[in-house]
């Protein structure tokens, strides 16, 4: 049974390992906010530049790119509908920013839990023996609590590279959705501004 508790916390270490590098390379500044992007959002200024800016969105596709072409399909409509519509289309883009974090965020949880679980499992075995065999000298019963203690070892050493990740890729998610919603904010702005100077 004491294998069991180890097996699994090494199975939740190589996923919690597996969605830290995946986010990692999926949270990267430059593909989620391509700068080819950002430059072509800033200077489109009037309607005239729109196709430009669809082109390279198109040419780059991320989650800023998506949010702008919606706004650019979206730009008859009257400005309160378009933010209604960009918001809508952005609740999707962050929810596929975030996912797998939840993944993270449950290993950090049971990671020490299963550990310490795996600990008084490993103790209570080795207590049980010893009452049944008598006293066992102290090397023997070193070892069985370094055995037992394996787990909590285990435990910590699965939750604490996943509760960094989880906190820094939390806090990437929340930057990189303020400089997508700053972008978007101030295409729309700029659009509507020359819609009515025309």
């Amino acid at each position: 049974m004491h294998i069991f508790f180890i097996c699994t916390l090494v199975l939740a270490s190589i996923i919690g390992l597996t969605f830290i590098v995946e986010r990692g390379l999926a949270l990267r500044g430059k593909k989620v906010i391509p700068p080819a992007v950002e430059a072509a959002a800033e200077n489109c200024r009037t309607p005239t530049d729109l196709p430009m800016l669809v082109q390279i969105c198109k040419q780059n596709p991320s989650a800023v790119s998506r949010l702008l072409l919606t706004a650019c399909e979206h730009l008859s409509w009257p400005m309160e509908e378009n933010v209604d519509a960009l918001e809508m289309r952005a609740r999707n883009e962050v929810v596929s920013l975030e996912r797998g974090l939840v993944i993270l965020e449950i290993i950090v949880g049971i990671g020490p839990l299963l550990g310490l679980l795996g600990t008084v499992y490993g103790l209570i075995m080795l207590f049980g023996g010893m009452g049944q065999a008598g006293m066992a000298d102290s090397g023997t019963l070193a070892s069985g609590i370094a055995v037992a203690l394996t787990a909590t070892l285990l435990g910590l050493l699965t939750a604490i590279p996943s509760l960094v990740a989880w906190s820094l890729y939390n806090k990437k998610v929340e930057t990189l959705t303020v400089r997508m919603e700053t972008i978007c904010e101030e295409f729309l702005q700029r659009q509507y501004r020359s819609e009515k100077q025309t």
